[in-house]
């Protein structure tokens, strides 16, 4: 009986390889694959038989012949099934419906002024519903859901504090398990948004990386060796409660001198409130005086770009990465921050270690974390193409 179980464990990993390697080089013939990851030919053309029956390959006609018959090209069919991610933020939520290769179809972003769980699961699955309605034709439909949460999530997907939200030991799971089915994935927001950047963004190149997701918060996602580094507990990457200032601000945590006390959308927001007394400026309003020249918008900017150096620097010298991307709505800002950021980094980092990395924004804008909590449920669906799915009504 275990040799059975061995063989048919064996077969599942091997179907996985096949189509992966499909996706990752396509279009490519069944030679291609043989000879790219070792495999005769014949158990190849056996499981890429299964996956055209399945629908998640598509045969396109005939490749360049290098001498005898032309060989016959495989397609991923990314139309096979969809998924949706979703980023619940602090004054909405954004979900996004995607593809099979995280092409975004569909995006509904929802206001958010009732934060109880309640509330938020109610609105997470009005937007589920309305985001899966008249699909395109796909054997599978909804794949599976996956979604970003500003705070701690432990290994069993609970949300241990979510400060931001008012959360404490949420059951998010369980609460959308009995409607969605079981291919439900709940993360960190950052965590989420580095998966996103790696996948579909600024660091697809790049296999060490931080992105920072700065917004009232900062938090952030670490990929080491090209996969998400969570730390012993699920927790790693807050660090927006890196100390910078001995007696600096009093920040949310209970601690002084956060680094997300000087260098958030929170923290250029409660210096604003303070330098433009007649009124109360947003983000989007401090931009546009930044870009019409506004002194005041201008230093206040260059300021927060400082403050962000200074912790930026502390992670190249301790880190040494490849890359550092930085994502959420803070970095809509970043070309009015940007000098004095690097100029910063240059002056408080090791020449060594900052010498290869690279800084850069999200290149999903604020998409990154809806985009990379989609892809959770892609990976689980295609890592095992024979699960069941949910269809959703």
């Amino acid at each position: 009986m275990k040799i059975t179980g061995d063989q048919q464990l064996i077969k599942k990993m091997n179907k996985s390889i096949v189509l992966d390697t499909i996706r990752q080089r396509q279009p490519l013939s069944r030679a291609d694959i043989s000879a790219g990851i070792g495999l005769n030919k014949a158990t190849v053309s056996s499981l890429v038989s299964e996956l055209i029956d399945s629908r998640l390959v598509t045969e396109i006609g005939p490749g360049e012949s290098s001498g005898g018959r032309k060989p016959t090209l495989l397609l991923f069919n990314k139309q096979a099934g969809f998924a949706i991610g979703v980023d619940i933020r602090v004054s909405d939520l954004l979900a996004v419906l995607v593809d099979l290769e995280g092409s975004v179809i569909r995006e509904k972003s929802v206001p958010l002024t009732d934060f109880t769980p309640e509330n938020v699961v109610d609105q997470i699955g009005k937007t589920i519903r309305l985001l899966s309605r008249r699909l395109p034709d796909s054997p599978y439909g909804i794949v599976g859901i996956g979604i970003g949460v500003p705070g701690l999530v432990d290994e069993t997907s609970r949300v241990v504090s979510a400060p931001n939200l008012g959360w404490d030991n949420v059951d998010l799971a369980g609460a959308l398990a009995a409607e969605f089915g079981g291919n439900l994935h709940i993360d960190n927001e950052a965590n989420a948004g580095a998966i996103g950047e790696k996948l579909y963004g600024a660091g697809r190149d790049s296999q060490n990386l931080i992105y920072l997701s700065i917004g009232v918060g900062i938090g952030s996602g670490i990929i080491v060796g090209g996969a998400l580094y969570r730390g012993t507990s699920n927790f790693s990457g807050e660090v927006g409660h890196m100390t910078v200032a001995e007696d600096g601000p009093l920040c949310r945590c209970g601690n002084r001198g956060c680094w997300e006390t000087l260098a958030s959308e929170k923290a250029l927001l409660d210096r604003a409130a303070g330098i433009w007394r007649d009124h109360t400026p947003g983000l989007e309003q401090i931009l546009d005086a930044g870009k019409r020249g506004d002194k005041q918008a201008l230093d206040l900017l260059n300021e927060i770009g400082s403050q962000l150096g200074v912790g930026l620097a502390n992670l190249v010298n301790i880190l040494n990465p490849e890359l550092i991307v930085i994502g959420n709505r803070l970095s809509l800002a970043g070309e009015l921050f940007e000098e004095a950021m690097l100029q910063t980094i240059k002056n408080r980092s090791l020449s060594y270690h900052r010498k290869k990395t690279h800084v850069d924004f999200a290149k999903l804008g604020i998409r990154s974390t809806a985009l990379g909590a989609a892809s959770m449920p892609i990976t689980a669906f295609l890592t095992d193409p024979d699960v069941s799915v949910r269809e959703l009504s």
